[in-house]
């Protein structure tokens, strides 16, 4: 492996392990159960392939040059992941008081009785309404292609990186939540965790939604 790819490796996985969105949905649908999580981190791992591949294709180049285009999946990433804090917040308030595990029809997400497509849709919308992803990807993936070195390859390699990384990353993260899933399901644990990852969720959405245009 040389020294570029290497160095890519690390980027890409601090890039992929960081806290945000994707982690916090993953977290909160483990809860539910292991193949409710496992089933969202595929999801991450699907919306990842896709900001890639438009990387790889470049088409990620037109969202940035055209601003109503990345305005547009700006405003849809954010109400999405604005709608998913909200539910949780929600499920949260309605969980109050209460001893017993939140039930099947408590709000959208990470609740008991989530079935495995309906957490893969929310992981995968989630990533992929991403609008800082195709930024990043653009931005990221040409630092490391060696002067002289055919891009295509080069950039199908760093993509398919980024996409093991989050299949492993991603799915690690809900069987861990699942292995402690005894305490964390204990009803005020719960409920501390749907409220915090309610409220983050929801401050991205609102900053996605509110802010200005990202460039």
């Amino acid at each position: 492996m040389d020294a570029q790819l290497t160095a890519f490796v690390g980027v890409a996985t601090a890039m992929v392990a960081l806290p945000g969105a994707d982690f916090t949905v993953v977290v909160r649908n483990a809860l539910a159960s292991r193949t409710a999580g496992v089933a969202t981190a595929l999801g991450v791992a699907g919306g990842l392939l896709v900001h890639t591949a438009l990387a790889v294709a470049g088409l990620a180049a037109v969202l940035v040059a055209v601003p109503v285009l990345f305005r547009i999946i700006q405003l849809l990433g954010g109400a999405y992941v604005l709608y998913l804090g909200l539910g949780a917040l929600y499920a949260a308030r309605r969980g109050a008081g209460q001893d017993a595990e939140p039930g099947p029809d408590e709000a959208d997400g990470g609740r008991a009785g989530m079935g495995a497509g309906r957490a893969l849709r929310q992981g995968f919308l989630t990533n992929a309404l991403n609008p800082k992803a195709p930024v990043l990807f653009l931005s990221l993936l040409p630092q490391f292609v060696p002067a002289g070195a055919a891009p295509l390859p080069r950039t199908l390699l760093l993509a398919a990186i980024v996409v093991v990384l989050a299949l492993i990353w991603f799915p690690v993260v809900a069987l861990l939540v699942d292995r402690l899933g005894r305490w964390l399901r204990r009803p005020r644990t719960a409920r501390a965790i749907e409220g915090g990852s309610g409220a983050a969720l929801t401050a991205l959405g609102l900053a996605l939604v509110t802010g200005p245009l990202l460039h």
